[in-house]
């Protein structure tokens, strides 16, 4: 991208509109994409769209399900060029990096010399940048908290063109906004993060069999404690006294002088996933294995495969590598396009600990009362974080995958918002990195007033023109549905 000043208006060339898609493939925008590289670059389309009234939007990895990153009437902002790691210090373990530079990037560059990104998601795609904007969590987060809780202090150039330095002392509003605000004040240059030490290339894992929701709580409430990482999958299929049925893995990391072969096994050639299933099929191929699968019979053959493989390996502890335990999703290259010709979206939702079994309960059950069920669940455990637009709750949440075809598609919309009231009900929250079918009221009567009037006041502030907009912020916040 190259910026030319006239006497007034930057001269900008527009690229042509290219297809911008959802992760989930539920939804895509065509707009002009520019790619740059420096921060003058970001600075000078920042300048232009003030000038021209044009609206932008941010992308990093694109690793958002629905569309927080596409942009219909506007112009697309794609930070994955502007990613190099600036600086590692290896005594303090603080990363500085430019908003492009991805998960991957992190845990590469840190692993050799004993150091862990402290938050990470089920995939190693998403860039830093686009982490902070939704503040993302792991499956650490009741010990740990969010991401944003590991940040030193970033750059920020807000949306009107000042660039400032934020941290938990310097620019403190907006340090605490910038971070969880989905992108709607401003683009994150430079980032500096503090790594987490380790002192292993593996992790132990214990594989727990759960027979339903009343296991699943009981046993995350009893280990949280002594565990470094939990999640657990559960069989959305299962209904009646086996509902939440389903898997967890505990992790805890090593401890200095437990492992013979450190450091050599945190080289990169040991911990990068492994390219073939069993050290014979690719695994570029596995998702057209799995296609034939994917519907609700199959489907739920293969949830009640895997229920029989947990109790045969229930508390058979081993250990995996890192990367391994850590980028599930990245097990299997494009495997989301088992949906395909139609797509997916999830939903995600966090509630409360004391309403979340009942509050899950009846998702599960709505979904099998509807004949919707989703078709891989995902929960974990977490707790309270000090941002403005926090999807955190003292708490558990719980993913889940749903399908998306032309004929299923309004009736899926409708379950979301009949569950939209049930989390509502319990004082849930909901998560804008997930999120596909949201609406403005729902989102007003989850987060607390004085949190919105914040937002809109820096929204104000920093963006007075509004020229940061994304097809989600404009149906969520601008949409009256």
């Amino acid at each position: 991208m190259v910026a030319k000043k006239t006497k007034s208006v930057l001269d900008v060339k527009v690229p042509k509109k290219e297809k911008v898609e959802a992760w989930g493939m539920s939804s895509f925008s065509l707009s002009p994409v520019f790619r740059p590289e420096t921060e003058e670059e970001i600075k000078d389309l920042f300048v232009w769209a003030n000038q021209t009234g044009t609206k932008v939007a941010l992308r990093g990895g694109g690793c958002s399900y629905g569309d927080a990153s596409t942009n219909t009437d506007g112009i697309v902002l794609d930070l994955t060029h502007f990613n190099k790691v600036l600086d590692f210090n290896l005594k303090t373990g603080v990363m500085t990096v430019q908003s492009g530079a991805r998960i991957k990037d992190l845990w590469e560059t840190g692993i050799e010399n004993g150091y862990w990104p402290p938050v990470v998601s089920g995939t190693m795609m998403p860039t830093l940048g686009g982490a902070l904007s939704m503040n993302i969590h792991g499956k650490n987060n009741f010990k740990v908290g969010t991401i944003g809780e590991h940040i030193k202090e970033f750059t920020f150039l807000t949306a009107k063109g000042d660039i400032l330095v934020c941290s938990p002392k310097k620019n403190t509003d907006l340090f605490y906004s910038a971070i969880s605000g989905f992108g709607m004040l401003g683009c994150f240059l430079t980032i500096q993060i503090k790594m987490k030490p380790i002192y292993a290339g593996k992790m132990k894992i214990d594989p727990v069999y759960v027979r339903n929701f009343d296991e699943l709580f009981a046993y995350f409430e009893e280990h949280y404690k002594t565990s470094d990482y939990l999640v657990g999958w559960i069989d959305a299929f299962a209904s009646g006294k086996s509902m939440g049925r389903g898997q967890i893995h505990k992790a805890t990391n090593l401890k200095e002088g437990e492992d013979p072969d450190f450091p050599g096994n945190c080289l990169l050639e040991r911990q990068h996933l492994p390219s073939r299933l069993f050290y014979v099929i690719p695994k570029k191929w596995m998702w057209i294995l799995m296609r034939p699968f994917s519907f609700n019979l199959g489907m739920r053959l293969i949830n009640l495969a895997k229920c029989i493989a947990s109790i045969l390996v229930n508390h058979k502890a081993y250990y995996q590598g890192h990367a391994e335990y850590a980028f599930l999703l990245d097990y299997v290259p494009n495997w989301k396009f088992i949906y395909k010709p139609g797509a997916m979206i999830q939903y995600q939702v966090f509630i409360p600990k004391e309403h979340a079994k009942q509050a899950f309960s009846e998702i599960f059950a709505i979904c099998q009362e509807r004949g919707i069920v989703n078709y891989l669940s995902v929960f974990k455990k977490h707790k309270p974080d000090p941002f403005l637009l926090t999807h955190a709750v003292d708490g558990f949440s719980m993913a889940m995958d749903f399908p998306v075809t032309k004929g299923n598609k309004e009736k899926l919309w409708s379950l979301c918002h009949e569950m939209d009231e049930i989390v509502l009900k319990h004082k849930g929250r909901f998560y804008f990195a997930k999120d596909s079918t949201l609406r403005k009221r729902v989102m007003e009567s989850y987060f607390p007033k004085d949190n919105l009037k914040r937002f809109y006041s820096l929204k104000k502030k920093y963006d007075p023109k509004g020229i940061l907009q994304t097809d989600l912020y404009k149906r969520v916040f601008l949409t009256e549905k």
